[in-house]
């Protein structure tokens, strides 16, 4: 079918929409009507809506190939597919250019939803079950992968002195910080890599699930996906960056998801304790690694969205590392040369928003 006039809401200029236009038109033959931004992420990765003639919608990712490789996307989206989880049906894609033609899962992120109140509960348990899947399903899949090893892990919380210390905060660690912090990560690293290891999405919270009708939730942006620590997602969902409840409610999820693993035959742990141990200390190691993401995202990308969410990420990592007594010295460092320089920070732990 030869495409129709094409409407494009955005910037003539723009060469990389000009290709993406040319490939749905010449390539897929596609009757597209209108294409309109959807979204875009954290990466250098862009996502359109696309109206073809017939009235139906579908998403186009642009991936820049020199910045982004939509071959790990591909592969990790038949895996999860193999596991029974609902992410966005692949239509076309173009290796060498950049472009995925993907299923519309909506635009109704899980974010909005709990932000509303709406069927917290349901939600969270669609989401459970889908984690379960991913876990469970995803065993003999997750052997593809390439491991979140000691290497990456620590590469990730080096980004915290970096760019949410140094850049953001305007701190001159001295010596003694620097060798503090070492002896954290370590102690991190040697934790998680201690943890059953699983298929980990490695983004799995609330701006990433999609409500759906049916076969709720979808799942996006798992194209870094990894084999890593069993707690890394179910933290990353419960202890979310974007949206926050009380302690008691967490671990109430945290043990519903504990009994089912358990039963599916996964590793939940030799008793809750450990199993919230993992959860708590991997949440330390990503809530790390966001501060320095979610700083670099601001002065390296000029994307200033995640700045109003470093409060509560600070949280999170105080609140963890209050919890053992390995970390006493860290939640000091924490407590006096961090979070004085983050005021909402403060308010935040002062009112128990994060206890």
């Amino acid at each position: 079918m030869i495409a129709c006039h094409l409407m494009i809401h955005m910037s003539a200029s723009d060469p990389r929409l000009e290709q993406l236009q040319d490939w749905l038109r010449r390539e897929l033959r596609l009757a597209v009507v209108r294409v309109a931004p959807a979204s875009a992420d954290a990466s250098f990765r862009r996502y359109f809506r696309v109206w073809s003639a017939d009235g139906a919608t579908r998403i186009v990712m642009d991936a820049p190939p020199e910045r982004e490789d939509i071959g790990q996307y591909l592969r990790v989206s038949a895996l999860l597919e193999r596991c029974e989880v609902h992410v966005p049906r692949v239509h076309a894609s173009d290796l060498r250019g950049g472009f995925v033609l993907l299923e519309d899962l909506g635009s109704s992120q899980y974010l909005s939803q709990l932000r509303a109140g709406e069927a917290v509960d349901a939600l969270y348990r669609d989401a459970l079950e889908t984690l379960l899947r991913i876990q469970i399903r995803g065993r003999e899949a997750a052997s593809e992968l390439p491991a979140y090893d000691r290497a990456v892990l620590w590469r990730e919380m080096a980004l915290m002195p970096e760019w949410f210390c140094a850049r953001h905060l305007r701190l001159q660690l001295a010596e003694a910080e620097c060798t503090l912090l070492g002896v954290t990560f370590e102690f991190i690293i040697t934790e998680a890599l201690a943890q059953p290891n699983v298929l980990v999405h490695r983004d799995y919270h609330s701006r990433n699930l999609m409500r759906l009708e049916q076969r709720n939730p979808g799942v996006i942006d798992f194209q870094d996906a990894l084999i890593g620590p069993c707690g890394y997602d179910l933290v990353s969902l419960l202890k979310d960056c974007y949206i926050e409840w009380p302690r008691a409610r967490v671990e109430a999820w945290v043990r519903a998801y504990r009994a089912p693993l358990i039963a599916a035959g996964g590793d939940g742990g030799s008793s809750e304790a450990v199993f919230l141990r993992w959860f708590d200390l991997i949440g330390l190691q990503r809530h790390i690694k966001v501060l320095g993401i979610f700083a670099r995202l601001w002065y390296r990308d000029g994307k200033s969205g995640y700045l109003g969410d470093l409060a509560r990420t600070l949280c999170y990592v105080r609140e963890a590392a209050r919890g053992f007594e390995e970390l006493r010295e860290f939640s000091l460092w924490v407590d006096s040369r961090l979070a004085p320089q983050l005021p909402h920070a403060n308010a935040r732990a002062l009112s128990g928003a994060s206890a």
